[in-house]
This record gives structure tokens, sequence and C-alpha cells, in this order.
């Protein structure tokens, strides 16, 4: 954690009732494939050509490789020290080999130190050079040990939770919170790093970008803003790749995809491999249009915490302004031409990517979608006019704006459609309240853990899109995202009257129709349910935090961890059991910790936050 260009190793073997020869191999695995995702196992495993070794008089290996798509070029460097030995052993390639005549009760200690390289890094001549003078400067075991410890204790000194009362818990987010730092706290502003879906070492989805950033920057902000701050560049960067998707597509603006390759372009399959019975489905994910919204929204939030004008200025604004008008784009008048609509989406839910009989056509006003689209519509309204004078002037014509667009904005973000079911209960869609209801308990009672019922129906010849179920939040994630006070102002806006009570008959609707397909799930139901239910909201988190430890979705962490998922955990005790909230310029503090739970200290401090009162 104190370099990230390297890795240590120690291990000490001692000859307890024995004396003889003890042979050590070290080297380099230049073969390398990726196994672990069982839906890939078509694919190529193989990301790396074959590398080149060579060693140097000292006990070092050096391999060289690229990847075989993007041609980035790799070097690892190796140096293997024993105890007492100065030699560089024998062997050939990428493999040393050490002979060490061992006394009976004798220890050896056996060094072995790892630099990585590669061409995407600064002030590199080569990436092979850069690994060696890396391994040639590296200190010893002992002391890399040291900085590491102490890294993590500076680190571990802002992110660390403690919950009183409850060890296993508190275990357990100790691990989530390794995780989510192993993946973003090297981040930096001049590292172009994104967000996996899976961590840094997962191969599931193939190292793609989705919207689990959403949950992990809240984790992030309170405590390193600098690291939000850098993965959101991540996102800048990749502007263009999204402003061209919009506008091969049809649209203005710009179109984030459902999942992200590491140039920006869309790497969403068009087919799913259903494991049960080893048929390849189409796949519409493609229409998660939501992902733009989550990034706009992670924007907002973070200047809101931080007040960092100058990242909204230099390239807050630009990513707004795009989304905004990708979404103005998508909403088209109704036929009254009093409402807006957007058509031909998907949700979060994911299990409906139509209707019945119109499988892959999209739905018509998904509310999360509507809702999140009038809010970043005026987010940009009030981020375009945070500039003033030239630099207002120069940043509109820049970005070819003016007030004509600007008022289109404001007429949409007020008119959007929201669909109420006839008792009041916000419909996840046009048309969800026709569809016909599911026999849960029959289903569960057959094949138990049913998660993914678009699997289980797919292969009884059934389609989710004819059901009311979700696979993960959809409409519950609006209140997972706004306070109750932000929402009552977002539904004023829009000409809608919401209700108190329509807020708890909304949740207990979907709450008894989601198969919790999804790790993210649970996290956004546990804290819709923090405050009117605690003991189901804390059971709910328990699901979440247990769902990498105990591999509740059946073999899934195998190819990797959900980050999102952990990260959420960890957010769910700062600032939904905490009480943490950042808006109006203000820190707000409203705890409600689980039951059972004495006491919940937090680190809540933002570096350079212009808004802590």
């Amino acid at each position: 954690m104190a370099d990230p260009h390297l890795a240590a190793l120690e291990v000490e073997v001692t000859a307890v009732d024995w004396a003889g020869t003890l042979e050590i191999e070290s080297g380099i695995n230049t073969a390398v494939s990726n196994r672990n995702a069982a839906a890939d196992a078509a694919l190529n495993r193989l990301h790396l050509r074959p590398g080149r070794c060579s060693r140097t008089p000292g006990a070092t290996v050096l391999v060289e490789t690229d990847t075989n798509q993007s041609g980035i070029h790799i070097a690892l460097a190796v140096r293997t020290r024993l105890a007492g030995r100065t030699d560089a052993g024998a062997g050939s390639g990428a493999r040393q080999l050490f002979k060490v005549q061992l006394k009976r009760g004798m220890p050896l200690i056996i060094e072995k130190t790892a630099a990585l390289a590669t061409s995407r890094d600064y002030a590199v001549s080569t990436a092979g050079l850069d690994a060696l003078a890396r391994i040639d400067r590296a200190a010893g075991f002992a002391e890399l040990l040291a900085r590491h410890v102490d890294a993590w204790g500076r680190l571990w000194s802002v992110f660390g939770i403690e919950l009183a009362g409850r060890p296993r818990s508190g275990m357990a987010l100790s691990l989530q919170t390794f995780h989510v730092l192993t993946a973003t706290a090297a981040a930096s502003d001049d590292q172009d790093a994104g967000i996996p879906a899976r961590g840094l070492h997962g191969e599931g989805y193939r190292g793609h970008i989705f919207w689990d950033e959403l949950f992990v920057y809240p984790m992030l902000t309170l405590r390193r803003p600098d690291l939000t701050r850098s993965l959101l560049l991540y996102r800048f960067r990749r502007l263009d790749a999204a402003r061209d998707a919009a506008r091969r597509a049809g649209f203005r603006g710009a179109m984030y995809p459902w999942q992200s390759g590491s140039d920006g372009r869309d790497e969403t399959p068009t087919t799913l491999f259903n494991t049960r019975d080893g048929d390849w489905i189409s796949d519409h994910s493609y229409r998660q249009r939501h992902v733009g919204l989550a990034i706009a929204y992670s924007v907002w939030r973070y200047y809101q915490t931080t007040g960092d004008i100058d990242f909204l200025t230099r390239y807050g604004i630009e990513l707004l302004v795009e989304i905004a008008r990708f979404f103005a784009s998508l909403a088209t008048p109704d036929e009254t031409g009093n409402r807006f609509s957007i058509d031909s989406v998907m949700g979060p839910d994911e299990f409906h990517d139509g209707y019945p009989g119109n499988s892959g056509g999209g739905v018509r006003n998904n509310a999360y979608t509507n809702i999140l689209a009038a809010w970043v519509l005026a987010r940009a309204i009030e981020a375009a006019e945070v500039p003033t004078g030239g630099d207002r002037e120069s940043l509109w014509n820049r970005l070819g704006m003016d007030e004509a667009e600007l008022n289109s904005w404001d007429a949409i973000s007020r008119r959007l459609t929201v669909v109420f079911h006839s008792d009041g209960v916000i419909s996840q869609f046009e048309g969800y309240e026709k569809l016909k209801e599911f026999d849960w308990e029959g289903y569960q009672a057959r094949y138990g853990n049913i998660g993914r019922l678009d699997l289980i129906l797919q292969s009884e010849g059934d389609s989710t899109n004819n059901y009311r179920l979700s696979k993960q939040a959809d409409v519950l994630m609006i209140f997972y995202l706004f306070s109750a006070e932000e929402l009552q102002d977002i539904f004023d806006r829009l000409g809608y009257h919401l209700r108190p009570q329509q807020i708890p008959r909304t949740v207990h609707f979907y709450l008894s129709r989601t198969s919790h397909g999804s790790t993210l799930s649970r996290v956004a139901h546990s804290w819709v349910l923090a405050r009117s239910n605690r003991r189901k909201s804390w059971s709910l988190f328990r699901q979440a935090l247990d769902s990498d430890l105990d591999d509740t979705q059946g073999g899934t962490t195998a190819e990797g961890i959900h980050l999102g998922a952990m990260a959420g955990t960890v957010d769910m005790v700062l600032r939904c059991y905490g009480g943490v909230e950042t808006r109006d310029g203000a820190l707000w503090l409203h705890p409600v910790l689980p039951p059972g739970t004495a006491r919940c200290p937090l680190s809540t401090a933002v570096p350079g936050s212009a808004h802590q009162r």
C-alpha cells in the first residue's frame, strides 16, 4: 500500500525433525489464464502474449510481455533472496532454483520481492528498465512491511469503523473496507482507473465498468474526496466515447454504456448463458441508460460534499451538461402535450426488458429513470449557472449552450411522467400494475434460491416480463439516493403531490416482490427500511454483509467479490445508521443505530471541505 508498484513475500522454513537438502523454486508464471468465470468458458482466457525472460547478474528475473488486445507493455522484475546467500541460483527462463543444506531445527528465511511497471506509467523510458530500477531501489522485506503497515494504519485511522457489541459484523465490515481500499486507495488524478464491479482481481464481467461506483463513492467522499475526484475523472476522460455513442444512436449529449470497456466503448454482451439449461438467450441490458444518471448524481454529490469548485468548473459541469442533453433528447411529449415520456429503456430491475410478448423492446416511463433524469436536468441548470462573468461565457460557448436549451431542460424536468397504481403506489413503469402476480411460495419451494428468476423462467419457456417482480431494488432506489425532503421537492417540481403514506405503501409493495438477484439489492432495501423497521433493516444488512463471506448467490464469489455491495454495507453504517448526510451546504446528523448496538464511532472528517460546519 506504500508503493503500489511493489509486492513482497517472506517465508520461513524450519527443519523440525530432519536434516538434508531443501530445494526452493522461485519464479514468474508466464502462462496466466483467466479460468474462474464459468460463463466465459468459451471466450479467450489468455490476455497476455508469450513473455520474454531475462536475468540480471543479481538474483533478479525480468519478464516482459504485452496485453493481446490493447498492446499495453508490462514488465515484472522479481528478486529472490535467501538468508546468508548472495548467488542468483540455478534454473533458466523465469525460474530460479536454490539448494540449501539444512540442519535439524535450522530456520531458513526466503524473501521474494516483485516490481511491476507498464507502458502507461509516467516518467518511464521502457517498462523493463523501470521495473529493474524499482527492484534495485526496493528495501528489504522488513522495511517494506513496516511501510506497508504504516500506510494501512493511516488509511484505517480514516476509514475504520467500530460496531460496539457486534464483533462478527465489525470483522465483516473491516473485510469489506479492506477490499474497497485495495481497489481504490492508490487512485490519483494522473492515474486512469475506474471501479470494476468485481474489484481488481475478480474475473467476472471481464473487468467491465458498470454503475457500481454509485455505491462506492459515498464511502470515499466523506473521508478521502481526492479518491472520488480521481475516479470521476476516469468517466470524464471517456466523455467523447459517450458522445459518439449517443450520436450514433441518434441522440444528443453523452450516452454512457451499461458495460464499459477500457476506452469507454460499449462492451455489453448481446447474449447471456443460462447455466440451468445450457442455452444462450438474448441480453438487452444495453437499454439500461441510467448509468449516465448515476455518474451525474455522483458528480453533484461530490461537489455538494466538498465544495470543489475547480472540479465542477473544469470537469463536472461538462459531464452534467452532456448527460442532461442525452436524457432531454430521450424525452418526448406525450399525446396530450402536457407531459414528457422516456421510452424503450430498462431500469435497474433487469428482469423487465420489455412487455409481455415484446421482449427486448424496453419499457416506458420507468420511475427510477424519469425521477433521476428530472433531478439531473435541474442540477445541470444549477451547475451551468455557477461560473460567472467571462468564465461562464467561455464555458457556454465551448459547450454550445444557450438560455433556450436550459429553458427546455427546465420544462422537461418539471413535466416528466411518473405513473402511479390505483392505490397510490409508485409504479415501476407504465403498465407494471397490469402484470400478473407471481407464485413466490411455489417457486421457492421448488428451487430454493430464486435470485435469478430470469434464468429459471426462461428454462421453463416463460418470462419475467409477464410478472410483478424485480431482480433488485428499482423504484426503491429513489429512496436510497434521496432523503424524504429531497424526494418531496422533486415530486413537487414534477407537479405530483407525494403524500406521506405513499412512501411506506410503495416500500411494502416492492419489498415483497423482489428476488434479490443482485448483491446490491439488500443494501438498498436495508437502507430504505432503516427508519421504519430497524430489525428488518438489520436483517437485510447482515445478508448483504455476508453475501461474499458466505457466497450466498451460489458460486459467484469465485468470479470476484462484489465491490459495490461491499462499499454499500460500509456506507450503510456511516450515512444511514450513523446518520451522516451532506446537503444544502451543511453536514446533517440524524443517527438510527441498529437494535443492540450501543455506539457507533465513525470517522467523518471531510478534508478540505468548504461545507464543514
